[in-house]
Parts: structure tokens; C-alpha cells; sequence
């Protein structure tokens, strides 16, 4: 899990890719065309969108596992509306996953914040969508790799789970797309995919609508959205969990 850029087009402007550009394979998979720069992360991950195709670049020194996530993706792709993959690849300097647009933008930025609580509703009925489907044939290693699967000992006993579920496990406001007319269109970034508590999920979004659109607004409209009563309990151990193994 890696914690991405509040501000993208603010370090699209400000600064540079360093000496070397934009990265050569994406020049080469971007075909004549200028890749646009919409996201990067702090290990020096970068997102790139090429017309319909988004190019996600790590660098092998990140430590991310991109073919992981290519993984993730070809199965929560085929359940959920959720980028399809279209290539992958690596070299000795880093990997890449070329991904197909979905419709919508990031539920974030002054657009969103002025529109808050449709934001809100297409996060929440993001999640009701994405923890509504079956578990059965869920690859169960995949929890294990993912934060959502971990105990540190730390953290004290984890809550009781009577109702696993599909976890996206990155819940926060950017992973979210809607429509200009505010409807929830799709997720992205699925790199840590599990199952288990809705509350692993509910905490982190609720967590990011503080960062995104100010404190006091998860309480009464994102729960409310997401038609549940909010749990101290397992809000604060899924926080503390989520920063203890970011």
C-alpha cells in the first residue's frame, strides 16, 4: 500500500520527472502522442494517460508488484466496474500495466468539494457495490498479501468478523470515479484487493473524505449513504492497522 499525491495536477505543474522524462516505454506504448502526467505516488510511481489508456510505471526500486495488480484487475475487472487490463510488461528499470480508461474522473478536487455530497454517495455506493458481491472464489493468498489480512499483535485483538466481504483495500476519495452528473461510474486501483471486514473499506474512505473534504462530513453523510451506523471500534483498529502497514 502506498499513500499517492494529494494534488496531482499541483505536481503535474510544479515539478519535474527528473532528467531522464517521461519514462521511455511510456513514450513508446504513447505512439506519438503526449502522455499526460495525472498522478504519481512517494516511491516514485507515475500514472500516465494516453488517450482511453492509462499507463501506470513503477519503478523497480518501489518495491510494488504491478503484475500483482494485473492480477487484481483481470478478476474484480470481470465483476466490477473496473479498468480492464489491456498490457503489461517490465524491464530491468521498472514495471508497467496499460489499463483502459473507464468513464468519469476522481471524486475529488473543487469540483467535488463544492458538490460534496454527491461525491460522497458515489463513494458510498461504490463500496455497497464492490462489498455486495460473492466471496466464494475469491483467491484466499491475496488477503494474506494484502493489509487487510494482517494482525500485528501491536494492535490488540481484531474485531470479530461475522460477514466477510470483497475489500477494495485503497478506499479513499481518488479511488472513486463519477459522472458529471454525479453518479458513481467505477473504482481503480485495486493493488490490495481482499477479504474481510466492510469496515477495513468504510474506515480508510471515511478516513479520506476528512483529507479531502473536511472534517465532520464521513459521520453524516458517508455512512448515512452508505446506510450503516458508524463503529468506533473497528473504525479506529482498521486506521490503526491501515498506518501501521502503510
Amino acid at each position: 500500500m502506498v499513500r499517492d499525491a494529494p494534488d496531482p495536477a499541483l505536481y503535474a505543474a510544479q515539478h519535474t520527472l527528473g532528467e531522464r522524462g517521461v519514462p521511455a516505454v511510456v513514450i513508446g506504448l504513447a505512439g506519438g502522442v503526449e502522455p499526460e502526467l495525472v498522478w504519481h505516488n512517494e516511491l516514485g510511481g507515475l500514472t500516465f494517460r494516453i488517450g482511453e489508456r492509462y499507463v501506470k510505471w513503477s519503478p523497480r526500486a518501489a518495491g510494488i508488484d504491478l503484475d500483482a495488480e494485473r492480477l487484481r484487475l483481470e478478476w474484480i475487472s470481470a465483476r466490477h466496474p473496473a479498468p480492464r487490463v489491456l498490457a503489461a510488461g517490465a524491464d530491468a528499470e521498472a514495471q508497467w500495466l496499460v489499463t483502459a480508461a473507464l468513464p468519469g474522473e476522481q471524486a475529488i478536487g473543487q469540483t467535488w468539494q463544492a458538490r460534496r455530497p454527491e461525491a460522497l454517495r458515489a463513494m458510498a455506493t461504490g463500496l455497497r457495490a464492490l462489498h455486495a458481491l460473492p466471496v466464494d472464489d475469491f483467491p484466499q493468498e491475496w488477503t494474506r498479501q494484502s493489509w487487510v489480512g494482517r494482525t500485528p499483535s501491536r494492535l490488540g485483538p481484531r474485531p470479530p468478523l461475522a460477514d466477510p466481504v470483497i475489500v477494495h483495500g485503497d478506499a479513499c476519495a481518488p479511488n472513486t470515479l463519477i459522472s458529471p452528473a454525479g453518479e458513481w461510474t467505477g473504482n481503480v486501483d485495486f493493488g490490495d484487493l481482499a477479504v474481510g471486514d466492510r469496515w477495513a473499506d468504510l474506515a480508510v474512505a471515511s478516513m479520506s473524505i476528512d483529507w479531502n473534504f473536511g472534517r465532520g462530513h464521513a459521520d453524516d453523510e458517508f455512512f448515512d449513504a452508505y446506510g450503516i451506523a458508524p463503529d468506533p471500534e473497528r473504525i479506529r483498529y482498521y486506521r490503526a492497522l491501515w498506518d501501521a502497514e502503510s
